[in-house]
């Protein structure tokens, strides 16, 4: 769990992701539209993935990606990130946490 959370703050976003998965990067490619250039950490290419995949149950996060933080806060998963994006707070969080400065 503590290396979850180091890795967490270790950009202004950070996602966690499969590279298979095909939700994680529809989260990936509307998060660097924006122009952010997020951490993202590939589970399945990470020996120590499985690791992290626990460390995000423990949180709550189902499924387990993607998991997308912004300023070191836990946003959730595409659900979540989809009803920011629909409401307009997206931007405001990647502004905020200093990923974009438009």
């Amino acid at each position: 769990m503590e290396r979850l959370l180091l890795l967490s703050k270790q950009k202004p976003v950070v996602i966690f992701s499969k590279s298979s998965c095909c939700m994680s990067h529809s989260i990936k490619t509307l998060i660097s539209g924006f122009g952010a250039s997020p951490l993202v950490h590939e589970l399945d290419e990470d020996p120590r993935g499985r690791e992290l995949e626990r460390a995000l149950t423990r949180l709550g996060c189902n499924p387990v990606v993607p998991i997308v933080f912004i300023g070191g806060t836990l946003v959730g998963g595409a659900n979540e990130v989809m009803e920011r994006q629909m409401n307009g707070t997206l931007k405001e969080m990647l502004i905020r946490a200093n990923a974009i400065w438009v």
